[in-house]
């Protein structure tokens, strides 16, 4: 019996020290190119789990009369602090009021996948795009930052989006990057920006304008000026993994454990490895040139990373994250795959004020969106 206790025990402390060992290395993710170093970016997407395992061998052990052992779990959390702080907010009384304090800016950014005209239309029901033009009119933005942006030409049998925009919810600027368009003209897509206010300076920087990847769009910038001060608005979207029906069969395959699950396996960490690597390349073109604005910076959109990643901290920097500064949880904006995906970020110079912060759980895009209010003090 006594050897039978001594086994067991033996056999948790590896573990613990196990997960401890994977939970540092993938605290060590934001530090290290994925170019170079690819598998740490894999480690970052489980590092909300390997954070669980923890505080539950610390539980564990507590509840034993090795209590010592606890302590493993608490420095290795205490190490990773930064990276817990940057995966959950909490703020447990965090509100959001729709009506706006004095001098506030209101910021949306959204992911909103073609209007989901594509998506519904191939299951055969309708398309979700009057339901998100109403939210936004209800929100009442005054930037909105979208993604994946869809904007159709007379002759395709759907309604243009940029005039209803413009005309019935008052946004007469904008910034279309037009990344991809229909060979026969039917149809455009990238990142915009609408602005209720005059866009006096505009900047476009494309990704890899060499590389054949799909559903990379460009980094965008405005300058506005609100009030007297001018401010500078980027969004972009970063190179997402590009999963399609295949990819999501064989997520399942892994998780049933199938005879084909190595395959499935190679495939999946082709995917993410490739994408990884892309997207670091892209944070640090986003990095270079929020470095260079001459006045305060505002960067939203989809990273298509987690908090816990090289691209979330290469492009933060010393910059406020709205949801951290305002809002409560793991505040999830992609809807998929798993519930620890934050991907949608509103980054703020730390000249600004964050007045309040909300994500909108809304079902019509794969994406939720996210709005922040925002306060320059005056003389910034």
């Amino acid at each position: 019996m006594a050897l039978l206790r001594k086994f067991t025990k033996t056999f948790f402390v590896l573990f613990n020290l196990a997960v401890a060992l994977l939970f540092l290395l993938a605290c060590a993710n934001p530090f290290v190119h994925p170019t170079s170093w690819w598998p740490f970016s894999l480690l970052g997407l489980i590092f909300p789990f390997l954070l669980l395992l923890l505080i539950g061998f610390l539980v564990f052990w507590l509840c034993l009369p090795s209590k010592s052992w606890a302590l493993l779990s608490v420095a290795a959390m205490a190490i990773g602090f930064n990276n817990i702080r940057a995966c959950f907010a909490f703020h447990p009384l965090a509100s959001f009021s729709e009506t706006r304090q004095p001098a506030s800016l209101r910021i949306l950014t959204w992911n909103v996948r073609s209007w989901d005209e594509f998506t519904t239309k191939k299951a055969g029901t309708s398309g979700h795009r009057e339901k998100m033009l109403r939210f936004l009119g209800q929100v009442n933005p005054d930037i909105m930052c979208f993604q994946e942006f869809f904007e159709s030409h007379e002759n395709h049998g759907l309604e243009a989006t940029i005039p209803y925009i413009r005309d019935r919810l008052h946004f007469p600027y904008y910034f279309f990057s037009r990344d991809y368009r229909h060979k026969d003209g039917l149809y455009e897509t990238g990142v915009i920006i609408f602005s209720k206010y005059p866009i006096v300076d505009s900047i476009r920087i494309r990704f890899g304008a060499n590389d054949t990847a799909h559903m990379r769009e460009s980094l965008l910038a405005i300058d506005i000026s609100v009030r007297g001060q001018t401010s500078r608005i980027f969004t972009t979207h970063l190179q997402s993994v590009l999963f399609r029906s295949r990819d999501y069969r064989n997520l399942e395959i892994i998780r049933n454990v199938d005879d084909s699950v190595l395959e499935a396996s190679r495939s999946i960490v082709k995917k993410l490895h490739r994408a990884a690597a892309l997207r670091s390349g892209q944070a640090d073109i986003v990095r270079d040139e929020l470095d260079r604005s001459p006045y305060p910076v505002i960067i939203c959109g989809d990273f298509n990373d987690v908090p816990n990643s090289y691209t979330y901290f290469r492009i933060r920097g010393n910059r406020q994250d709205a949801f951290l500064q305002k809002g409560f949880g793991m505040g999830r904006t992609y809807m998929h795959l798993s519930p620890t995906l934050r991907i949608d970020y509103i980054l703020a110079d730390k000249r600004y004020n964050i007045l309040q912060c909300r994500k909108y759980p809304l079902p019509y895009s794969d994406h939720h969106p996210v709005v922040a209010d925002l306060a320059l003090p005056p003389g910034e």
